[in-house]
């Protein structure tokens, strides 16, 4: 879908993308974390063209967004953190408006108007104006502005900021219910726990660059193979050694009253494995995959970077 390699971007006193290349799969909706400062919406700029890199390349399914702005700006939307509607106009007359201003065609705007409207469940605001509506509706309003169009791609910067927590519950309802669509997703947020009830991927940003790149809420490993979790009562002594001697087992690593492992086999295996633990007298209290988080990745790289900080840069500036 996105095909981000090799790209570096400067401001006229620093670097602020050090060589970032990743990817954004089809169908998914990819978390885009990090620190303040680490490049996160000058990354996203760049995705959606609004700035030029020094070098590298950004493509959307095979086309370069920064060679043919006009024909990608059609297949993406982007909404910032500092989003705006014209308040002085009705629901209705804002969907028209930025629907002619994508360019779609007059005679098809308003079922256009009608099924963004729908699609963000703001269709019973039609005539009411946009300097009445909530913080909620705005933003429900101002992503509608953003998919008038039908774009496969869409953006949303910090898409959750001053929304209060059911106005969030409803909005993590309506990402998944657009990537559900076929809507691909790119979204750059601080509320980690948020993200982590709707995102598929994450991507995780320091000092201008991709320092971790993975998919969430995947247990699979290399073979087929998964990663299970065992958790316990209370401490079991020489847990990890005759848990490690059990057919299929490896990587054994024990946190606390929690212990996660990768194990080759199936279900029926699972559970011999599982009765075997119990005749040991392990106390077991919870059996089952040991899913990634996005909250638990991200605080473990934090505490890893914490330990070993990045080093400048050391290259000559490009002329």
């Amino acid at each position: 879908m996105i095909e981000i390699k090799d790209l570096v971007f400067e401001y006229p006193t620093k670097r602020a993308l050090h060589n970032v290349s990743c990817e954004i799969r089809a169908g998914s909706i990819t978390a885009l974390v990090g620190p303040n400062g680490a490049g996160k919406t000058t990354l996203i700029r760049c995705i959606v063209g609004l700035h030029a890199p020094f070098s590298g390349s950004v493509t959307l399914d095979g086309m370069d967004v920064h060679r043919f702005p006009r024909e990608c700006h059609r297949r993406m939307a982007y909404l910032s953190d500092f989003f705006g509607v014209y308040d002085g106009l009705t629901v209705r007359q804002c969907l028209t408006y930025t629907a002619r201003a994508y360019g779609v065609e007059p005679k098809v705007v308003p079922a256009a108007v009608q099924t963004a409207a729908t699609r963000l469940a703001i269709e019973d605001r039609l005539h009411q104006k946009a300097g009445e509506l909530s913080r909620g509706l705005r933003q429900r309003l101002a992503i509608a502005q953003a998919i008038i169009h039908a774009p496969k791609f869409l953006v949303l910067d910090e898409p959750a900021s001053g929304l209060d927590p059911e106005a969030r519950h409803s909005l993590s309802n309506l990402l998944i219910g657009l990537r559900d669509s076929g809507m691909t997703l790119l979204v750059s947020s601080h509320i980690l726990a948020e993200l982590e009830s709707y995102c598929t991927d994450m991507l995780i940003m320091r000092d201008g660059r991709i320092i971790d790149e993975r998919g969430l809420g995947v247990s699979d490993v290399a073979g087929g193979a998964k990663r299970l979790k065992i958790e316990l009562a209370h401490s079991f002594p020489s847990l990890e050694q005759q848990l490690g001697a059990q057919p299929g087992v490896a990587e054994v690593k024990l946190d606390g009253l929690a212990v996660g492992f990768v194990f080759a086999g199936d279900v029926q295996a699972q559970h011999a494995l599982l009765k075997r633990l119990m005749t040991l007298g392990v106390p077991v209290t919870a059996f089952g995959e040991d899913k990634l988080g996005l909250q638990d990745v991200y605080l473990a790289h934090l505490r890893s970077q914490a330990a070993a900080p990045v080093a400048p840069p050391a290259f000559p500036r490009e002329g």
